[in-house]
């Protein structure tokens, strides 16, 4: 069955095509035939869904534990890159299942039990994947805070998830900077305890950026992990878990108010995610995967922690910059681990900007040949990135900058500003009419919350927040968020597609879009440019700019500002922090709040200077 096929199965009889799904994975007890159930209509109840009723499995299990059975315990399963070249080791199968059942067995010894919340604070290295699938193992629902997040954010996720235990690393080298990990840990748990909770354990993975003799220490609630996990027995007996147990917490940033702690489930996550990486890049066992995203967001718990392990692939593991010590770090990690595999890659459209921006050259002095798929995964991307990236294969037909058609059990329409689903190529908002097995089950401690950002706005579908365009194929391109939407003079203008405008434009890197407030048209579009080549910042390059996007979309999507920006303020996952965008714009600078997330806080600075140049 082809692809398009298998989407129309996966909606005309959603039982039925996920239970066949299912069956590709071990579960110790089989789901009822009559499995899925969900409401999202807010007048008939509360919202819920549920997938695989009745069924008991172990995603740890899955991932691992019948692959070495089947004889692949001595297969790679991940391929560690660290910061500085030369860095690098191999862990098997087998390797993996040892020490995922270590570190379950120090959990149980530190009184964690099914249900129960686990912090996770590290950098990307083999033992953030390993803490993750040690949890699921026993039954522990792991909250994993990525790296880049400033003690005051880690506090709020410890607070909110009440993880008696956290798991860090002494620090770790990001390109050339250490980042101090253990003791931003420290600051958020005597935050957390002057706010009512302390934590009991911090179990600690020493890193040679921090040596032990540096690391700030606590004695008594701090413990190493060298010393502790290899104490412990290397079999761990998995938690048979019921499919709607809670997997993991997932938290939103929390830049508009209190973090939101998604809650992913255990059989329809697992299926999911194991079914998106299967046909989406075509996993077998035994192929070499390599994922650039972190496991602090849901691209990373999906495609690198999860959905490769429960296709018995081997992933890459990169705990560097892509950027350094130059920008052909990516490429020679793929052209060190070819030899006899067929590669697939997937990245950010943020990063592919980046490595954009810095030359062909870096790329083409390496070989790629291996590679068969590329992916883009996270956000938007632009032609010009897509061009640029592009390789031929995929699941289904291609078009440059476009999202393309739904994954299977996803029922995606789109809405005008009424709710009233519109038929055929238009614009409008996009929203999803039926439930999915991977999709959130609630909000930790707060499912009123839940309904109200998600479903109380269209009421009977889950709201992606996102504009869409949909072409005569039925195609979709995502406009930008509907919040992102920029009103000039009475036109809407998704500020997604002024971004891809202009980095349509040959000389164009990178472009940032955010509205201002205007006295005559209401709003005013002002865009933050990053260019190819950077001697080219003057009034030439700005018109050939204006002039482009006046093509591309039209006179009244014109930017009212070119700001030139040689950097974007980006968090370490690679994210533009808008925020600060808009205040540098508005002549706010004294109010830009906290920017410990940046990976290189001084762009602020840079952008400041260049305000009105």
């Amino acid at each position: 069955m082809d692809p398009v096929n298998r989407l129309q199965a996966s909606i005309d009889n959603p039982t039925a095509f996920w239970a066949k799904m299912a069956s590709n994975y071990y579960w110790q007890t089989k789901w009822v035939d009559n499995h899925t159930s969900y409401n999202f209509n807010l007048q008939k109840g509360p919202v819920f869904a549920e997938f695989f009723r009745g069924g008991r499995t172990n995603i740890s299990f899955n991932c691992l534990d019948r692959w070495v059975m089947a004889g692949r315990g001595n297969q790679p399963c991940f391929l560690f890159e660290g910061n500085d070249i030369g860095h690098a080791y191999v862990m098997t199968y087998q390797n993996v299942l040892d020490e995922v059942c270590r570190v379950a067995n120090w959990l149980r010894g530190q009184g964690v039990v099914k249900g129960e919340a686990v912090t996770i604070y590290m950098p990307m290295v083999c033992e953030l994947p390993i803490a993750m699938l040690a949890c699921a193992r026993i039954g522990a629902v792991h909250s994993v805070v990525f790296g880049g997040f400033s003690s005051d954010s880690l506090a709020q996720r410890i607070l909110d998830c009440q993880g008696k235990v956290v798991i860090t690393a002494s620090g770790i080298m990001r390109g050339a900077k250490a980042l101090p990990l253990k003791q931003i840990v420290d600051q958020a748990c005597a935050t957390a305890a002057k706010n009512g909770f302390k934590v009991q354990r911090v179990l600690c993975l020493e890193d040679s950026s921090v040596p032990r003799e540096a690391c700030p220490w606590q004695p008594g609630r701090d413990v190493w992990w060298r010393e502790e996990v290899s104490q412990r027995p290397s079999y761990c007996a998995p938690e048979w878990m019921d499919s709607e147990d809670r997997l993991f917490l997932l938290y939103t940033s929390g830049s508009t108010g209190k973090p939101k702690g998604v809650v992913h489930t255990t059989g329809g996550y697992m299926v999911a995610a194991g079914v998106t990486c299967r046909y989406t890049f075509d996993m077998q066992p035994g192929d070499i995967y390599f994922s650039t995203a972190d496991c602090g967001w849901i691209t990373g718990h999906t495609y690198l922690a999860y959905g490769p392990l429960l296709n018995g692939v081997t992933s890459v593991v990169f705990a560097g910059v892509p950027t350094y010590p130059d920008a052909s770090r990516v490429w020679s990690i793929i052209e060190k681990h070819k030899v006899g595999w067929e590669g697939r890659i997937v990245v950010s459209p943020t990063l592919l900007r980046s490595l954009l921006q810095m030359g062909d050259h870096h790329v083409k002095k390496h070989d790629r040949s291996s590679l068969r798929i590329l992916g883009s995964v996270g956000e938007p991307i632009n032609e010009h990135a897509w061009t640029w990236f592009h390789d031929p294969g995929s699941w289904c037909k291609l078009k440059p900058g476009c999202a393309s058609i739904p994954f299977f059990g996803v029922q995606t329409v789109m809405l005008d500003a009424n709710g009233n689903e519109q038929d055929g190529p238009g614009e409008g908002i996009l929203a999803i009419k039926s439930a999915w097995p991977s999709m959130a089950r609630t909000l930790h401690g707060d499912h009123d919350r839940f309904q109200a950002t998600y479903f109380a706005p269209f009421n009977g579908y889950y709201f992606t927040g996102d504009g869409c365009r949909r072409d005569e194929d039925g195609y979709i391109w995502i406009t930008g968020r509907v919040d992102d939407v920029i009103n000039v003079s009475g036109h809407r203008i998704g500020t997604a597609e002024v971004e891809g405008a202009l980095t349509e434009h040959a000389g164009c890197a990178e472009a940032a879009v955010i509205g201002i407030d205007h006295p005559v048209k209401g709003q005013a579009i002002y865009a933050y440019v990053t260019l190819v080549d950077s001697t080219r910042h003057d009034d030439k390059m700005r018109k050939e700019l204006m002039d482009h996007v006046r093509r591309a979309i039209g006179p009244f999507a014109v930017p009212e500002v070119v700001h030139w920006a040689p950097a974007l303020p980006k968090t370490r996952s690679g994210k533009i922090m808008r925020r600060v965008l808009r205040k540098i714009a508005s002549g706010e600078e004294k109010e830009l709040g906290d920017i410990s997330t940046l990976a290189e806080p001084s762009v602020v600075d840079t952008l400041l200077k260049l305000r009105g140049v």
